[in-house]
């Protein structure tokens, strides 16, 4: 397990992108915006939790809120040595693994 602390400044948020292992997001401050494809959009306040399973393209991850930062901690499960975030594939194409 491998746990990052992500902060999005007011109004901020992330480029799309995809996790090759599960993640399990704990929201710490504010308000955060999540959608991966496939999904509803949810929106996460302080004490929730989410999960994201492998490989799923995250296509919205940003701060809800445009005067206040959010912060969570994304407790990534890997199995192996990967990066913990990579681009979504391109159409057609699956992201490749390392089964080691």
């Amino acid at each position: 397990v491998t746990v990052v602390e992500v902060t999005y400044g007011a109004g901020e948020s992330s480029a799309p992108h995809s996790h090759p292992c599960p993640v399990i997001g704990y929201v710490v401050e504010g308000t955060l915006r999540s959608k991966v494809n496939g999904e509803t959009e949810a929106t996460y306040s302080v004490g929730e939790s989410f999960y994201e399973a492998p490989n799923g393209i995250h296509v919205i991850s940003a701060n809800a809120s445009a005067s206040a930062p959010t912060k969570f901690l994304a407790f990534f499960v890997c199995d192996h040595d990967t990066p913990l975030s990579v681009p979504p594939p391109t159409a057609g194409s699956q992201p490749e693994t390392n089964h080691e």
